[in-house]
Protein backbone atom coordinates (compact mmCIF):
# COMPACT_ATOMS: atom_id res chain seq x y z
CA UNK A 1 0.00 0.00 0.00
CA UNK A 2 1.23 3.51 -0.88
CA UNK A 3 1.10 5.90 1.92
CA UNK A 4 -1.19 8.83 1.36
CA UNK A 5 -1.92 12.33 2.93
CA UNK A 6 -5.49 12.75 3.92
CA UNK A 7 -8.11 14.17 1.46
CA UNK A 8 -7.98 17.28 3.52
CA UNK A 9 -3.55 18.05 3.05
CA UNK A 10 -4.30 17.31 -1.06
CA UNK A 11 -7.23 19.86 -1.04
CA UNK A 12 -4.67 22.39 0.37
CA UNK A 13 -2.09 21.58 -1.73
CA UNK A 14 -4.23 22.06 -4.59
CA UNK A 15 -5.95 25.26 -3.84
CA UNK A 16 -2.26 26.64 -2.86
CA UNK A 17 -1.41 25.94 -6.27
CA UNK A 18 -4.35 27.35 -8.07
CA UNK A 19 -3.69 30.55 -6.06
CA UNK A 20 -0.28 30.87 -6.95
CA UNK A 21 -1.07 29.89 -10.62
CA UNK A 22 -3.47 33.42 -10.19
CA UNK A 23 -0.71 35.24 -8.66
CA UNK A 24 1.10 35.00 -11.55
CA UNK A 25 -1.45 36.74 -13.32
CA UNK A 26 -1.94 38.84 -11.15
CA UNK A 27 1.49 39.88 -11.66
CA UNK A 28 0.62 40.96 -15.10
CA UNK A 29 1.65 44.48 -15.94
CA UNK A 30 0.26 45.66 -19.11
CA UNK A 31 -1.80 44.16 -21.70
CA UNK A 32 -1.62 40.29 -22.64
CA UNK A 33 -0.51 40.34 -26.45
CA UNK A 34 -0.67 36.53 -28.59
CA UNK A 35 1.83 35.78 -30.49
CA UNK A 36 1.89 33.15 -32.72
CA UNK A 37 5.23 31.23 -33.94
CA UNK A 38 5.21 28.07 -36.05
CA UNK A 39 1.73 27.12 -35.27
CA UNK A 40 2.08 27.56 -31.36
CA UNK A 41 1.14 29.78 -29.80
CA UNK A 42 2.15 32.01 -26.87
CA UNK A 43 1.36 34.89 -24.70
CA UNK A 44 3.26 38.26 -23.87
CA UNK A 45 2.61 41.05 -21.10
CA UNK A 46 3.08 43.90 -23.21
CA UNK A 47 3.81 47.22 -20.65
CA UNK A 48 5.27 50.74 -21.51
CA UNK A 49 8.32 52.04 -19.72
CA UNK A 50 8.90 55.59 -20.22
CA UNK A 51 8.26 55.80 -23.80
CA UNK A 52 9.75 51.74 -24.52
CA UNK A 53 7.64 48.65 -25.03
CA UNK A 54 8.05 45.96 -23.09
CA UNK A 55 7.56 42.40 -23.81
CA UNK A 56 7.56 39.68 -20.96
CA UNK A 57 7.07 35.98 -22.04
CA UNK A 58 3.49 34.55 -19.94
CA UNK A 59 3.05 31.19 -21.36
CA UNK A 60 2.08 29.05 -23.92
CA UNK A 61 -2.01 28.98 -24.90
CA UNK A 62 -4.19 27.12 -23.25
CA UNK A 63 -7.57 27.06 -21.96
CA UNK A 64 -6.58 27.61 -18.15
CA UNK A 65 -4.24 30.65 -19.02
CA UNK A 66 -7.06 32.07 -21.03
CA UNK A 67 -9.10 31.66 -18.66
CA UNK A 68 -7.14 33.21 -16.07
CA UNK A 69 -6.34 36.42 -17.93
CA UNK A 70 -10.19 36.88 -18.40
CA UNK A 71 -10.06 37.38 -14.75
CA UNK A 72 -7.13 39.70 -14.79
CA UNK A 73 -8.69 42.59 -13.03
CA UNK A 74 -10.35 40.61 -10.38
CA UNK A 75 -6.95 38.71 -9.43
CA UNK A 76 -5.25 42.18 -9.23
CA UNK A 77 -7.69 42.69 -6.15
CA UNK A 78 -7.07 41.41 -2.94
CA UNK A 79 -3.73 39.80 -3.26
CA UNK A 80 -2.27 40.47 -0.05
CA UNK A 81 -5.11 38.79 1.68
CA UNK A 82 -4.70 35.48 -1.19
CA UNK A 83 -1.04 35.59 0.22
CA UNK A 84 -1.87 35.29 3.52
CA UNK A 85 -3.98 32.57 2.81
CA UNK A 86 -1.17 30.45 1.12
CA UNK A 87 0.57 30.95 3.67
CA UNK A 88 -2.36 29.25 6.30
CA UNK A 89 -2.37 26.33 3.83
CA UNK A 90 1.56 25.80 3.83
CA UNK A 91 1.38 25.76 7.51
CA UNK A 92 -1.81 23.19 7.13
CA UNK A 93 0.32 20.94 5.04
CA UNK A 94 2.73 20.99 7.47
CA UNK A 95 1.08 19.96 10.40
CA UNK A 96 -0.62 16.98 8.23
CA UNK A 97 3.09 15.64 7.79
CA UNK A 98 3.83 16.68 4.50
CA UNK A 99 7.99 17.10 4.20
CA UNK A 100 8.21 19.79 1.47
CA UNK A 101 11.77 21.57 0.84
CA UNK A 102 14.40 22.30 3.48
CA UNK A 103 14.53 26.03 3.78
CA UNK A 104 17.85 26.87 1.90
CA UNK A 105 16.32 24.91 -1.30
CA UNK A 106 13.32 26.92 -0.70
CA UNK A 107 14.71 29.79 -0.86
CA UNK A 108 16.90 29.43 -3.65
CA UNK A 109 13.92 28.21 -5.66
CA UNK A 110 12.34 31.00 -4.90
CA UNK A 111 15.02 33.34 -5.99
CA UNK A 112 15.22 31.74 -9.71
CA UNK A 113 11.64 31.88 -9.98
CA UNK A 114 11.75 35.66 -9.11
CA UNK A 115 14.23 35.87 -11.42
CA UNK A 116 12.05 34.50 -14.06
CA UNK A 117 13.78 30.78 -14.75
CA UNK A 118 10.15 28.75 -14.39
CA UNK A 119 8.40 30.85 -16.47
CA UNK A 120 10.81 31.25 -19.13
CA UNK A 121 11.13 27.30 -19.85
CA UNK A 122 13.18 26.33 -16.87
CA UNK A 123 11.54 22.69 -15.19
CA UNK A 124 13.03 21.27 -12.42
CA UNK A 125 14.22 17.56 -12.48
CA UNK A 126 16.13 14.97 -10.80
CA UNK A 127 15.58 14.48 -7.06
CA UNK A 128 13.91 17.67 -6.39
CA UNK A 129 11.16 16.88 -8.36
CA UNK A 130 11.01 13.74 -7.30
CA UNK A 131 9.66 15.46 -3.60
CA UNK A 132 7.30 17.77 -5.23
CA UNK A 133 5.16 14.65 -6.36
CA UNK A 134 4.21 14.50 -3.22
CA UNK A 135 1.66 17.30 -3.35
CA UNK A 136 0.88 16.23 -7.11
CA UNK A 137 0.04 12.77 -6.48
CA UNK A 138 -0.97 13.45 -2.92
CA UNK A 139 1.83 10.68 -1.35
CA UNK A 140 3.34 10.53 1.68
CA UNK A 141 7.57 9.91 1.33
CA UNK A 142 9.42 7.84 4.15
CA UNK A 143 12.70 10.77 5.08
CA UNK A 144 15.24 7.98 3.14
CA UNK A 145 13.26 8.47 -0.30
CA UNK A 146 14.16 11.98 -0.49
CA UNK A 147 17.66 12.38 1.30
CA UNK A 148 19.96 11.49 -1.05
CA UNK A 149 20.59 14.98 -2.49
CA UNK A 150 20.39 18.93 -2.34
CA UNK A 151 21.42 19.54 -5.45
CA UNK A 152 19.05 21.51 -7.35
CA UNK A 153 18.72 20.16 -11.31
CA UNK A 154 17.02 22.53 -13.99
CA UNK A 155 16.37 21.63 -17.65
CA UNK A 156 15.08 23.69 -20.72
CA UNK A 157 14.60 23.31 -24.00
CA UNK A 158 17.61 25.36 -26.30
CA UNK A 159 15.08 26.15 -28.93
CA UNK A 160 12.67 27.44 -26.75
CA UNK A 161 15.02 29.48 -25.12
CA UNK A 162 16.34 31.23 -28.05
CA UNK A 163 12.01 32.00 -29.36
CA UNK A 164 11.44 33.65 -26.28
CA UNK A 165 12.78 36.82 -26.88
CA UNK A 166 12.44 37.28 -23.24
CA UNK A 167 15.23 36.77 -20.31
CA UNK A 168 15.81 36.51 -16.43
CA UNK A 169 14.91 39.73 -14.81
CA UNK A 170 18.59 39.48 -13.06
CA UNK A 171 21.91 37.49 -13.79
CA UNK A 172 21.80 33.75 -12.50
CA UNK A 173 25.26 34.50 -11.57
CA UNK A 174 24.34 37.30 -9.05
CA UNK A 175 21.19 34.97 -7.81
CA UNK A 176 23.73 32.45 -7.24
CA UNK A 177 26.31 34.87 -5.69
CA UNK A 178 23.82 35.60 -2.83
CA UNK A 179 23.69 31.73 -2.15
CA UNK A 180 27.47 31.55 -2.19
CA UNK A 181 27.58 29.32 -5.18
CA UNK A 182 30.36 29.84 -7.91
CA UNK A 183 30.86 28.53 -11.42
CA UNK A 184 32.02 25.25 -11.40
CA UNK A 185 35.14 24.61 -13.52
CA UNK A 186 34.31 23.45 -17.09
CA UNK A 187 36.35 22.16 -19.95
CA UNK A 188 34.77 24.96 -22.04
CA UNK A 189 35.87 28.21 -19.79
CA UNK A 190 33.41 30.45 -21.37
CA UNK A 191 30.59 28.38 -20.83
CA UNK A 192 29.36 27.99 -17.36
CA UNK A 193 26.77 25.10 -16.49
CA UNK A 194 27.17 24.16 -13.13
CA UNK A 195 27.40 26.24 -10.00
CA UNK A 196 28.88 24.63 -6.79
CA UNK A 197 28.25 26.12 -3.13
CA UNK A 198 31.04 27.35 -1.37
CA UNK A 199 30.23 25.49 1.82
CA UNK A 200 28.52 22.56 0.93
CA UNK A 201 28.55 20.11 -1.98
CA UNK A 202 25.30 21.22 -3.05
CA UNK A 203 25.29 21.72 -6.89
CA UNK A 204 23.00 23.47 -9.38
CA UNK A 205 22.99 22.40 -12.97
CA UNK A 206 21.29 23.32 -16.03
CA UNK A 207 20.16 20.28 -18.78
CA UNK A 208 18.93 20.30 -22.10
CA UNK A 209 17.95 18.12 -24.45
CA UNK A 210 20.42 16.74 -27.05
CA UNK A 211 19.13 15.98 -30.57
CA UNK A 212 22.23 14.79 -32.14
CA UNK A 213 24.99 12.42 -31.80
CA UNK A 214 27.13 14.24 -29.09
CA UNK A 215 25.74 15.65 -25.21
CA UNK A 216 27.94 18.80 -25.59
CA UNK A 217 27.26 22.04 -23.93
CA UNK A 218 24.56 24.53 -25.42
CA UNK A 219 23.05 27.54 -24.59
CA UNK A 220 20.43 28.62 -22.89
CA UNK A 221 19.78 32.23 -23.96
CA UNK A 222 16.59 33.30 -22.16
CA UNK A 223 18.31 31.95 -18.50
CA UNK A 224 21.69 33.30 -19.43
CA UNK A 225 23.15 29.66 -19.08
CA UNK A 226 24.60 27.08 -20.67
CA UNK A 227 22.99 23.76 -20.70
CA UNK A 228 24.89 19.90 -20.46
CA UNK A 229 22.94 18.61 -23.40
CA UNK A 230 21.77 15.11 -22.57
CA UNK A 231 20.22 12.08 -24.87
CA UNK A 232 16.37 10.70 -23.47
CA UNK A 233 15.79 14.40 -21.88
CA UNK A 234 13.28 15.40 -24.33
CA UNK A 235 11.36 12.95 -23.51
CA UNK A 236 11.11 14.00 -19.83
CA UNK A 237 10.75 17.57 -20.22
CA UNK A 238 7.90 17.74 -22.56
CA UNK A 239 4.44 19.06 -21.25
CA UNK A 240 5.66 19.61 -17.76
CA UNK A 241 3.44 20.79 -15.24
CA UNK A 242 3.22 23.52 -12.53
CA UNK A 243 4.07 22.46 -8.71
CA UNK A 244 3.90 24.59 -5.64
CA UNK A 245 6.87 24.84 -3.27
CA UNK A 246 5.79 25.08 0.28
CA UNK A 247 8.34 27.65 1.44
CA UNK A 248 7.06 30.99 2.45
CA UNK A 249 4.26 31.97 1.12
CA UNK A 250 4.45 29.36 -2.02
CA UNK A 251 7.10 29.26 -4.96
CA UNK A 252 5.35 28.06 -8.06
CA UNK A 253 7.88 26.28 -10.38
CA UNK A 254 7.76 23.44 -13.17
CA UNK A 255 8.23 19.52 -12.70
CA UNK A 256 7.67 16.79 -15.72
CA UNK A 257 4.74 14.83 -15.95
CA UNK A 258 5.24 11.99 -13.33
CA UNK A 259 4.61 9.00 -15.72
CA UNK A 260 7.97 10.60 -17.53
CA UNK A 261 9.46 11.44 -14.54
CA UNK A 262 9.34 7.44 -14.08
CA UNK A 263 9.79 6.39 -17.25
CA UNK A 264 12.90 8.00 -17.78
CA UNK A 265 14.20 7.15 -14.35
CA UNK A 266 14.38 3.80 -16.15
CA UNK A 267 16.02 4.70 -18.55
CA UNK A 268 18.75 6.53 -16.85
CA UNK A 269 19.06 3.93 -14.36
CA UNK A 270 20.00 1.47 -17.27
CA UNK A 271 22.72 4.12 -18.80
CA UNK A 272 24.20 4.50 -15.03
CA UNK A 273 24.93 1.10 -14.57
CA UNK A 274 28.36 1.47 -15.71
CA UNK A 275 31.06 4.28 -13.94
CA UNK A 276 31.30 6.57 -11.56
CA UNK A 277 27.24 6.89 -11.25
CA UNK A 278 26.28 3.28 -11.19
CA UNK A 279 25.43 4.18 -7.40
CA UNK A 280 22.50 6.85 -8.66
CA UNK A 281 21.33 4.18 -10.58
CA UNK A 282 19.71 2.72 -7.48
CA UNK A 283 18.01 5.54 -6.42
CA UNK A 284 16.76 6.07 -9.89
CA UNK A 285 14.92 2.55 -9.75
CA UNK A 286 13.70 3.24 -6.50
CA UNK A 287 12.13 6.22 -7.41
CA UNK A 288 10.89 4.91 -10.46
CA UNK A 289 9.11 2.11 -8.55
CA UNK A 290 7.45 4.21 -6.26
CA UNK A 291 5.93 6.30 -9.10
CA UNK A 292 4.79 4.01 -11.33
CA UNK A 293 2.92 1.82 -8.16
CA UNK A 294 0.62 5.04 -7.61
CA UNK A 295 0.54 5.23 -11.24
CA UNK A 296 -0.70 1.91 -11.97
CA UNK A 297 -2.99 2.54 -9.01
CA UNK A 298 -4.57 6.00 -9.62
CA UNK A 299 -3.69 7.04 -13.21
CA UNK A 300 -3.11 3.62 -15.27
CA UNK A 301 -3.63 5.53 -18.47
CA UNK A 302 -1.68 7.97 -18.36
CA UNK A 303 1.39 5.20 -17.47
CA UNK A 304 0.31 3.41 -20.27
CA UNK A 305 0.24 6.37 -23.06
CA UNK A 306 3.67 7.58 -21.38
CA UNK A 307 5.20 4.27 -21.66
CA UNK A 308 3.79 3.81 -25.17
CA UNK A 309 5.05 6.78 -26.47
CA UNK A 310 8.63 5.95 -25.20
CA UNK A 311 8.67 2.71 -26.72
CA UNK A 312 7.75 3.72 -30.31
CA UNK A 313 10.67 5.63 -30.31
CA UNK A 314 13.11 2.95 -31.09
CA UNK A 315 14.75 -0.71 -29.96
CA UNK A 316 17.38 1.16 -27.57
CA UNK A 317 14.81 3.02 -25.19
CA UNK A 318 12.91 -0.33 -24.91
CA UNK A 319 16.27 -2.46 -24.30
CA UNK A 320 16.97 0.35 -21.48
CA UNK A 321 13.32 0.29 -19.72
CA UNK A 322 13.23 -3.49 -20.29
CA UNK A 323 16.39 -4.10 -18.60
CA UNK A 324 15.70 -1.91 -16.11
CA UNK A 325 11.95 -3.69 -15.30
CA UNK A 326 13.82 -7.19 -14.92
CA UNK A 327 15.87 -5.51 -11.65
CA UNK A 328 12.88 -4.32 -10.06
CA UNK A 329 11.33 -7.69 -8.68
CA UNK A 330 8.15 -5.69 -7.81
CA UNK A 331 7.54 -3.92 -11.33
CA UNK A 332 7.70 -7.03 -13.40
CA UNK A 333 4.30 -8.44 -12.98
CA UNK A 334 2.95 -4.78 -12.56
CA UNK A 335 4.48 -3.51 -15.97
CA UNK A 336 4.37 -6.80 -17.86
CA UNK A 337 0.35 -5.87 -19.80
CA UNK A 338 2.31 -2.71 -20.49
CA UNK A 339 5.54 -3.92 -22.36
Amino acid sequence: MVPRHSPVAHSAYLDLLNSLRDEAVAGIRGTPTRVERKGRVYWYDTYRVGSDVKKAYIGEDSAELRARMRQIEALREDRESRRRNRSRMIRLLRAEGFLGVDAATGGLLNAMASAGVFRLGGTVVGTQAFRLYEGELGVRFAFDQTAQTLDVDIASFERLSIALGDAVSEPLEKVFQDFAFEAAPSLEHSKTWRWKQTRSETYVEFLTPSFSADEDLRPLPALGVHAQSLHYLNYLIAEPIFAAVTYRDGVLVRIPRPERFAIHKLIVADRRLEGSDSLKAVKDRLQAEFIVNVLVADRPDDLRDALDDALSRGRRWRERIVASVGRIPSLRKTLAPYL
